[in-house]
């Protein structure tokens, strides 16, 4: 039997834009308590307000900015100075950074990988030590479509998409006896803030048709509470990522690349 998870508290990365605060909003609509974390707390302040008053649930922002290495631990120090106890983890903060590699500014490819792969994975320890003592758990983490090809001209950030499934896959594994389930949300282009942040708007993908945020924060909320390993959301992507199975890596490489073209050139 399914574990009924109301009332239980989940904490959210990147939490007040795009697919994070629709995964807040089917959180709360479910009776789930909130700590929202983003880098401004005027907004934070706002969102948790929103959903407090409109569902019913406790909810709290905490300010941390997860380019920095310092701040999962810091994060993690702060819930437990609040007394809070996380049930379900959601990774979603992430960015990437667009043009060939040699051509971008280092810092921003380091701090890239810090976001998406280093303070992912010190959040997943830090608050699975907790899970495991108490004997329960969720964990949703945001990897990508892209984390199944390599992805030029945006191949920093694929290349950490693919970290995350394979690290969200193995998990799943290991705790799969463990009462702790580890979801990876595999998204195509969504309808968020991602291809400004990464100055990709002008490619043929940034330019293209997208998913609505809340239509994939749907599928991936129902994916984390089935505690099914990873979901592709949408039949295209489906479709796609069974082309890719079905390519060399060249071509799949080369396929991955003309979405990420500037699109006046197609």
């Amino acid at each position: 039997m399914q574990k009924d998870t109301t009332g239980q508290t989940v904490l959210i990365t990147g939490a007040t834009s795009g697919i994070g605060y629709e995964l807040a909003r089917c959180f709360a609509a479910d009776g789930h308590h909130l700590i929202l974390v983003a880098r401004h707390q005027d907004r934070l302040d706002a969102v948790a307000r929103e959903l407090s008053s409109q569902y019913g649930v406790r909810a709290v922002g905490i300010s941390k900015d997860l380019f920095q290495r310092e701040a999962a631990e810091e994060l993690y120090r702060e819930v437990q100075a609040q007394g809070s106890q996380v049930d379900i983890l959601v990774n979603n903060a992430g960015q990437g950074e667009w043009g060939e590699f040699h051509d971008t500014d280092l810092q921003r490819q380091l701090d890239v990988i810090q976001l998406n792969i280093v303070s992912l994975t010190a959040l997943t320890y830090l608050f699975l030590q907790d899970m495991t003592t108490k004997g329960y758990g969720k964990i949703l983490n945001l990897a990508s479509i892209a984390s199944t090809s390599a992805n030029p001209l945006l191949g920093v950030y694929a290349a950490t998409k693919a970290y995350v499934l394979s690290f969200s896959e193995a998990l799943h594994n290991e705790l799969k006896d463990k009462n702790i389930t580890v979801t990876a949300l595999m998204p195509g282009p969504t309808d968020t803030d991602f291809f400004n942040k990464a100055s990709a708007e002008h490619t043929v993908a940034g330019q293209g048709p997208k998913y609505d945020a809340a239509e994939v924060a749907k599928i991936g909320y129902e994916a984390l509470m089935s505690g099914d390993d990873k979901v592709l959301a949408g039949a295209m992507m489906k479709m796609q990522a069974g082309m890719i199975n079905m390519m060399t890596e060249e071509a799949a490489a080369s396929m991955a690349r003309k979405q990420m073209e500037p699109a006046e050139m197609k």
